[in-house]
This record gives C-alpha cells, structure tokens and sequence, in this order.
C-alpha cells in the first residue's frame, strides 16, 4: 500500500471558507489535543468554547448560518432522541414574542435558557397569543404548550394577557417565568406580570450559570449578578438554542377564564410609518444597495413600492449614493431585520457581521460566488437593474388585483 497522504483541495478550500454551507461538515470534532511542547492546545472555533474568561463563546457573524442550514437538512434525516416528560416535577414557563406568527432567533435563545432551568425533572411551558405558523416547535426545547386564540388577545392586549397569565400563576405556580427583553412585546408583558404578583425581576439576562443571573446595567458597562429570580427578562443569545434533542409539545389543557371587562387599553390597529424615518437597528423589512446598483432612481422607486427601509454597503455611502446613516455593518448599524434584501452587495465580512441577527436574507447579485450568495436563504442571479424593475410590476400587479378583489 502507497503511504503517499492523499489530499483532496476542494475539502481544504472549504475548511479554509468559513462561510461556505459546507465548512462545519468538514471541521474536525477535536476540540483540544496535545502540542507538540507538551501544552494543551485548544480550537477556539468548537461549538460550545468557552473562553479565558469563562464566558462561552457565540458567533455574530452571520457566517455559521451556512452551516446551519446543513445542520437543518441533516436534522431532517436523522431523527432526534424524543425527550418526554410525563410528571413534570416544576415548571418553567415562556411567553415568546412570536413575531409574524414564527419563533425569533431571540425566542429560541429564550427557550434554550429555559430548558436549561428545566433540567431533566421539570418541563418548558410555551404559552402562546393568537394564531402561530411555527411548525418546529418540538425541535427547540417545548414540552408543553398553551395555545390562546381567543379573540380578547388579538392585537395590542397587554391587560388581556396579563391577567390570564395570573390565573396560569395561580394553578400551576411555574418555578420561572421568561420573557425576551425586546421592543416587540415581551419586555412590558414580562414587567406587568412582575408588577402584578409582586416580584422584582432580572432585566437585560445574558446569562445564568450556576444559580446566578447576569444582567446588564448602567447603559450596558456593568454587570448586575444575582441569585437566579422567578422572573427573567433576558436579551438575545443568552443561551444556546435547543439542538440535539426533540419534546413532545403536549398541548396542555386549563380552565382559563378569558375576561369580558372593558380594557383600559383599545387597539386601534397598526399606524402607517414611513420607512425613510424607521430608524434602521427597528427596521423589519430593509432592501440595502451596494457597488453593483448601477440605477439608484430605480432603487428608490422599489423600496418605496416594497415599503422597505433603505439600507446601503459601505461602498455605496463611501461612494456618496446614500447617506452615512443608512450604513449597514460592523463599521455601520447592526440590524436585526425580519427581511433583508441586499442588491449588488457582494459581502464583506463587516457586512455579514452587521446582518448577523437577520431572520431571512434574500441577494440579488449576478456573482453567484459571492459571500452573500452563500449567507443569504434565497438569491436571485442577474442584473440588479432588471429584477427591481420585474419586482415593481409585480408588485404593482398585486396591489391592483387585491383592490379589485375588495371593491
């Protein structure tokens, strides 16, 4: 047998391309290992390495998520061990955000950390308002669930909520409530609870180790440890999100009173906003242009028929085509958009950095080689000019046929 080492470059270009769907299924699993002076040398890029400092690390990148999706499509084929808890000992309840009836990547953190409080003997209690599309429940840490449809937690209903939720006290008494500490609800519906049972809660968790919860404070430059509180308002990626085992999202059976009083508070329904004035860290839907928008006329005239806030790479503020505050990056603004469409960007790692956080990302660019091509979830290769332009009429289409249907 020849004992010349085969190589095979493609596998080594890829280890070498973090950011291509297939760099985690070619790492090695060795997390530490014996060098050659007789120190142990330890891979700072394992899943789960914690640091000097004790603090485990979590990517913010954006470049993982590549390597995410491959981990989904294995999923999808191997099936997971069925976590099951018949006699839960205690309860760990979590009231998700839900945004667009879909778990966030804030919501799984959430219920990440509560499945960590839960252990083994207790159970995770997903209680959710209104209707929901999410369909991978069981995959992110949910043992039971409340599902409220009824029509007096539609919309802006922080009362309503609230007082079902001191029933849901009443009759199960959970050892924690979570809630995410966000703009989209969760942080004034977890700070009425508190008010109303009376308990003071730990805002702005990071993260709980050991029986004690970090929180931020002081504008983000000092922490606030403390012994782990009923109540837990955490931030986004205060834990790592439930992957290696499924639950058994049993649906959970209570006589929940739903009050009939007239609230104090009435949803009037969403107010129209501008989306030139949204600043750009709130923005949900963001249609950013780089270098290879040639036509920014044509651009303007598709955010403003998408209804999207504008955003810009570097090189296009640089370049004088859109303000410096429409900068998106790690040398710009951080968004956490739900929709993210970048059109002729073709991405640097600042960029990628800066769009860590979004849900989805969609890329036109006619480099189907490109760094964003490989981050984004869905990319559309040819002239930028022409697929804005298509997407105008489109949407123009629609609108005029939804009218027609209405009249």
């Amino acid at each position: 047998m020849s004992r010349i080492i085969r190589r095979d470059p493609r596998a080594e270009w890829i280890a070498r391309n973090r950011l291509h769907p297939l760099h985690a299924s070619v790492q090695s699993s060795v997390i530490s290992w014996m060098g050659p002076n007789g120190l142990i040398r330890k891979n700072p890029h394992a899943v789960g390495f914690i640091g000097p400092n004790g603090i485990k690390r979590i990517d913010r990148s954006g470049s993982q998520q590549g390597s995410q999706r491959v981990r989904d499509s294995v999923e999808a084929v191997v099936q997971l061990p069925l976590h099951i808890v018949e006699q839960p000992a205690f309860y760990v309840a979590v009231v998700p955000d839900m945004q667009g009836g879909h778990l966030s990547s804030h919501d799984k953190d959430l219920l990440g950390l509560a499945r960590k409080l839960a252990g083994t003997e207790g159970a995770v209690l997903a209680v959710i308002f209104g209707e929901h599309k999410e369909t991978a429940l069981d995959l992110n840490g949910v043992d039971r669930l409340l599902h409220l449809q009824d029509a007096a937690f539609a919309g802006y209903s922080p009362e309503a909520r609230v007082l079902v939720l001191c029933e849901l006290e009443g009759q199960l008494a959970p050892r924690h409530w979570l809630f995410p500490d966000s703009r989209s609800g969760g942080a004034e519906l977890g700070r009425r609870l508190a008010a109303k049972l009376g308990e003071r809660p730990a805002t702005r968790v990071w993260q709980v180790a050991e029986g004690i919860s970090s929180g931020r404070a002081g504008a983000g430059r000092e922490d606030v440890h403390q012994p782990v509180p009923r109540m837990l308002l955490a931030s986004a990626e205060c834990a790592e999100p439930v992957s290696e085992t499924r639950h058994e999202v049993r649906a959970l059976e209570l006589e929940l009173s739903v009050t009939a009083q007239l609230p104090r508070i009435q949803d009037m329904g969403a107010v129209a906003v501008d989306p030139a004035q949204i600043p750009m860290a709130e923005a949900e839907f963001i249609l950013s242009g780089g270098n290879g928008v040639k036509d920014w006329a044509l651009f303007h005239q598709a955010a403003q028929a998408l209804g999207a806030t504008e955003g810009a790479s570097r090189v296009a503020v640089d370049d004088g085509f859109m303000p410096r505050n429409r900068q998106v990056g790690a040398t710009g603004t951080w968004v956490t958009a739900r929709v993210y469409v970048a059109v002729g960007i073709s991405g640097a790692i600042q960029h990628l950095q800066g769009i860590g956080a979004c849900d989805k990302v969609v890329a036109i660019n006619q480099d189907p080689g490109c760094d964003m091509i490989k981050r984004a979830d869905l990319s559309v290769i040819g002239d930028s000019a022409e697929i804005l332009q298509a997407l105008i009429e489109r949407v123009a289409a629609h609108r005029q046929g939804g009218a027609r249907d209405a009249a």
